[in-house]
């Protein structure tokens, strides 16, 4: 069977933009993270806010190729970029004063890919 990838329209508009400023500049992290989000929807990354507060530091920038869940609590400012957010995840992200940006915004802002990271 013939793998056909994601029928999400602004899926596709994500990982085509996103494959395109990685080729523009051979920056491997957006290739990668399209790469993710490419990945059937069992197999794309779901990560909890107890997860994220565990291994990340004040101020850190990181993205998650896939969801994040409202689980747990985030404990400490961050910027996080992600295709998905839980409503439950958006009210304790915005209460603790951590940022959300669009994956697409966060690639304009830093095209290089420096001091990002990606959890899941």
């Amino acid at each position: 069977m013939k793998r056909t990838g994601p029928s999400n329209q602004i899926l596709q508009s994500v990982i085509r933009e996103l494959r395109k400023r990685s080729s523009e500049r051979s920056i491997n992290l957006w290739k990668r993270v399209a790469n993710d989000l490419e990945k059937p929807t069992r197999q794309r990354r779901v990560v909890n806010l107890s997860s994220i507060s565990r291994y990340t530091k004040e101020n850190e920038v990181i993205v998650v190729p896939g969801k994040v869940l409202g689980a747990g609590d985030l404990e400490h400012k961050l910027i996080i970029s992600a295709f998905q957010f839980s409503n439950g995840a958006k009210e304790k992200i915005e209460k603790v004063g951590a940022k959300i940006i669009p994956l697409l915004e966060l690639s304009k802002e830093n095209p290089s890919g420096k001091g990002i990271r990606i959890i899941g």
